[in-house]
């Protein structure tokens, strides 16, 4: 594909890096020098100095004959302009960040697709909705949804208690035959390989597991993984960024009680005007005495999302030691995935991983419908739609050539979440979630083509 990346900053360098990886034809524009020419030596793409909202710019970057063109600069406005300007000089498809999210919750009223525009996505809305899920299904590490939680996919790591630790998958199946989870992808303790279970694939303790279950599955993995279901209802949130308001706002709008710390004298003055549900304190939340004054300890959960990662990581050990159930720190640097779990913090998000899995799934053949990268994990899990033309249309699960990398982990039929075994027949209007490695992604995607 050809793609164009309109903002070379974290989100942009981000997106263009794994696409590079992918041997996408990349060009990425931005007016920032030093900006570009760190991403010129790093990556192997084409780098392109000027306003992307130039007609004369985006010609020299061939966007008539482009596949997608993606704005994710910093200014909102920029990006919309850009991709209504690309879709009228003949690009295929568009996608635009924004920081407005009442673009996205009105999409149907503005119908954006009628001015050029594909998609809208939000970096900060995306961490928002994840801290939610998260603090919603607070046992698990790690969460996502396919239509609405008809299938969810959660990961786990496995403690010595759980009862298949010590069996193999095709032993487990036997052990408990009413279960309704799939174990899609897992990554032994201290290592950094991603294995897609097989049969003979043995549990073992400190795995990190990742599994697909439908909606009655998830009281199911609770028990077997010696998991108690938390019940959060007080959250206390450092930082008034746009993530730490968001998520303030959703939670208070599910009920929960929110405390958010926020340093800054004016922003917090802001926050407590628009958060009139929520308790705004003015203060230096990495004070430890400050934390405490304002009742830590009586916390079910603690979200950092200050600018500055190391802030977010060591607030979250603090609170980790008070006891707190669950802890979540939003970091920029993709590295600190690696330590989460060494070092105590239940789960750690990023904006960029977000962002690029939002966008990833146009990037991908066949009609997919999401795209998630496991955290921490060399592994996607997609939702494809199957068409009546796909090569999976009427076949059986067992007899496709399907590669040993890759796993369905359920299928998603006329508003059911089933998890597919060997004997299952795929048919048309089917919604397949599929675990793959990066190696098998390409004959995945010529399956549901």
């Amino acid at each position: 594909m050809k793609i164009i990346i309109a903002g070379a900053g974290e989100v942009g360098f981000h997106l263009a890096k794994l696409l590079s990886y992918e041997s996408q034809e990349i060009t990425l524009i931005d007016t920032d020098k030093e900006s570009l020419g760190y991403a010129d030596t790093h990556l192997d793409i084409r780098v392109l100095r000027g306003d992307a909202t130039s007609v004369e710019v985006l010609q020299d970057a061939k966007v008539e004959a482009s596949d997608l063109v993606i704005g994710v600069t910093a200014s909102e406005t920029t990006n919309i302009t850009l991709c209504m300007l690309a879709k009228q000089l003949g690009c295929k498809q568009t996608i635009a960040r924004i920081s407005n999210t009442e673009f996205i919750y009105n999409q149907d009223i503005l119908r954006f697709n009628e001015l050029g525009i594909d998609e809208l996505i939000s970096p900060e809305q995306l961490a928002a909705s994840e801290i939610q899920l998260l603090l919603n299904k607070s046992a698990f590490s790690d969460t996502y949804e396919f239509e609405d939680g008809l299938l969810t996919m959660v990961g786990v790591f496995l403690p010595k208690s759980a009862p298949f630790v010590g069996k193999s998958v095709k032993e487990a199946a036997r052990v408990f035959p009413e279960l309704h989870f799939m174990p899609i992808a897992l990554q032994r303790m201290g290592t950094q390989y991603t294995l897609i279970p097989r049969g003979d694939t043995v549990f073992k303790e400190g795995d990190q597991v990742y599994f697909v279950t439908c909606q009655n599955g998830v009281e199911e993995l609770l028990k077997l993984t010696g998991m108690q279901k938390r019940e959060i209802k007080n959250v206390m949130i450092l930082g008034g960024s746009k993530v730490g308001f968001k998520t303030a706002r959703d939670l208070c709008s599910k009920k929960f009680n929110v405390k958010i710390f926020e340093k800054n004298k004016e922003k917090a003055m802001d926050l407590a005007e628009n958060l009139p549900n929520a308790l705004v304190i003015n203060g230096d939340g990495r004070n430890v005495e400050l934390l405490e004054e304002e009742s830590l300890e009586s916390m079910d959960a603690f979200v950092s999302v200050t600018g500055n990662s190391e802030t977010n990581i060591m607030s979250c050990l603090v609170a980790k030691s008070k006891g707190i159930k669950k802890t979540i720190a939003l970091v920029e640097n993709m590295d600190y995935f690696q330590l989460s779990q060494s070092i105590g913090i239940d789960t750690l998000i990023n904006k960029k991983l977000l962002a690029a899995n939002n966008i990833f799934r146009f990037v991908r053949r066949g009609e997919v419908l999401a795209l998630t990268r496991l955290n921490n994990l060399n592994a996607e899990l997609l939702e494809f739609e199957v068409k009546p033309g796909s090569y999976v249309n009427g076949e059986v699960i067992k007899e496709l050539d399907f590669p040993r990398e890759a796993i369905i982990g359920g299928v998603i039929r006329k508003g059911e979440g089933i998890i597919a075994l060997g004997d299952f027949r795929i048919t048309t209007g089917d919604k397949v979630v599929v675990c793959a490695l990066p190696k098998a992604i390409a004959k995945i995607e010529k399956l549901f083509l």
